[in-house]
């Protein structure tokens, strides 16, 4: 196998989102892609619904927690190929520096943890987001890569949000 490429997902609160977008990375990629999340300003705990899909999915639970983007812009911490920010309010936010400059992109999607309503309705708005995610994440596991210049990953990822929008 070829080398696996670091994907970092940011939202604000990092409880549902972004953790969707690491479990499902990491995941589906068999390999591929290594997905991470944090927030700008994070709430300190996984969303229950979000819990459950990675659990679903077969992701390793313990791993799962909410952390600030701060830990992925100091020395030590893993290279990021890809930043793809998943709420809007995060991709408008000043981010820390990310060393070897990823390739980044805007994959927005409203926060399924602030609908309100009957169990079913949050339940059915954590699943669009997870097949949001989901599509994108395998058109970008399609994508080669490594035969990719910065500039052409950066568009492919424009590109790839757009085919849902």
């Amino acid at each position: 196998m070829s080398k696996a490429y670091n994907i970092l997902f940011l939202c604000t609160g990092n409880s549902a989102r972004s953790i969707l977008g690491e479990v499902l990375a990491t995941t589906l990629s068999h390999g591929k892609f290594v997905g991470y999340s944090a927030g700008s300003k994070p709430v300190g705990f996984i969303h229950p619904i979000a819990m459950r899909i990675a659990r679903e999915i077969g992701y390793p639970l313990e791993i799962l927690r909410s952390k600030s983007w701060d830990e992925y812009g100091v020395d030590g911490s893993p290279k990021m190929d890809f930043i793809i920010t998943v709420c809007d309010s995060a991709a408008g936010e000043e981010c820390p520096y990310w060393p070897g400059h990823p390739a980044t992109a805007h994959w927005g999607f409203p926060d399924p943890a602030k609908v309100v309503g009957s169990d079913e309705h949050i339940w059915e708005a954590f699943r669009s987001v997870e097949i949001g995610l989901r599509n994108r994440i395998e058109l970008l596991m399609d994508l080669s890569v490594d035969k990719l210049d910065h500039l052409q990953l950066k568009n492919e990822l424009h590109q790839i949000h757009h085919k849902f929008s």
